[in-house]
């Protein structure tokens, strides 16, 4: 067993519509929810039969350990498999270094913040150098690239036109902006540099999605606002590119492929959006060459390596 290692964070996701109780009292840290709240997620992953984060993440796992040749692990922030069972499973494999990277690659303390928070708190024995953003690493600009280009050709010829852009991340809080998180600003770098590098989209829009239930404004302008504005000036189509995502959940699943295609069709608006990253060798290779950097700048562990 390698004395280093790669430890893949996600948000989580349950695994049946039942556990959806226990896992908005995971993300409260728990605090109560309202019974409103519990029904409207419970709906949400109804409608899409079960989020495939879990399966996915672990797919995305297995393809970095592959092209390291050192393991991979994955942890949850929400859910199984919980960060602190991970870290036990590495303690006990041997592990001595790790690097840890959240599958968000802005930065923000809505996310990457907490992971960290938690990843930390455990307690793990062994080091870790913990990632803080990745928003503008060229392979992952390269992979959303490759996934904007395939999809925007495909959706034109289905329309029998060019279609507007709109890039998407998920909203946060605008306190949270206001008090310096550089969420904001990265995210929109990264449209911006996947734009640069597929410019037959021409111009593009970008808008914040999946505002929260809470109290208190959250980031804009919304995908809706977005593709009302877009209707106005006589556009019958859109094409949505997540950047913000890395893999289907519900998010996409739910938020863009129902909620945004209904109220876009209720406007005389076809949508269509890019394919998520999922199992895309270009993103595969942004992890691995992201954590073969940062695990060549820590100190050598005696007979211990990765490929490449």
């Amino acid at each position: 067993m390698s004395k280093r290692a790669v430890l893949l964070i996600a948000h989580g996701s349950p695994d049946k519509v039942e556990d959806i109780p226990a896992f908005l009292q995971n993300i409260s840290r728990g605090r109560p929810m309202s019974d409103a709240v519990v029904k409207e997620v419970q709906h949400r992953y109804a409608q899409i039969g079960v989020s495939p984060l879990t399966c996915l993440t672990l797919g995305q796992t297995n393809g970095v350990a592959g092209e390291l040749g050192i393991p991979a692990y994955m942890g949850m922030r929400n859910w199984h498999p919980f960060i602190a069972d991970t870290l036990k499973q590495m303690t006990d494999d041997g592990v001595e270094q790790a690097v840890a990277i959240c599958l968000a690659p802005h930065n923000s303390r809505t996310s990457v913040g907490l992971y960290k928070q938690v990843l930390f708190g455990a307690g793990a024995p062994f080091a870790i150098d913990f990632v803080e953003e990745w928003h503008d690493h060229p392979l992952l600009i390269d992979a959303f690239a490759e996934r904007l280009r395939k999809g925007w050709e495909t959706a034109c010829e289905r329309h029998g036109s060019a279609l507007p852009v709109i890039f998407t991340a998920h909203s946060v809080p605008q306190r949270t902006i206001a008090e310096g998180d550089p969420y904001e600003a990265q995210t929109r770098e990264t449209a911006e540099l996947v734009a640069g590098r597929v410019p037959e989209i021409g111009a593009w829009q970008f808008a914040f999605q999946s505002q929260g239930m809470s109290g208190g404004e959250w980031l804009g302008p919304t995908v809706e606002d977005t593709i009302t504005s877009l209707q106005k000036t006589g556009q019958t189509g859109v094409f949505i590119q997540p950047i913000g995502f890395v893999c289907d959940h519900v998010e996409i699943l739910y938020d863009i492929d129902i909620l945004f295609r209904e109220y876009a069709e209720a406007r005389g608006v076809k949508l269509y959006r890019a394919e998520s990253l999922n199992d895309s060798p270009l993103f595969i290779n942004a992890i691995a060459d992201l954590a073969k950097t940062r695990l060549a700048a820590m100190s050598p562990v005696a007979g211990d390596g990765i490929q490449g």
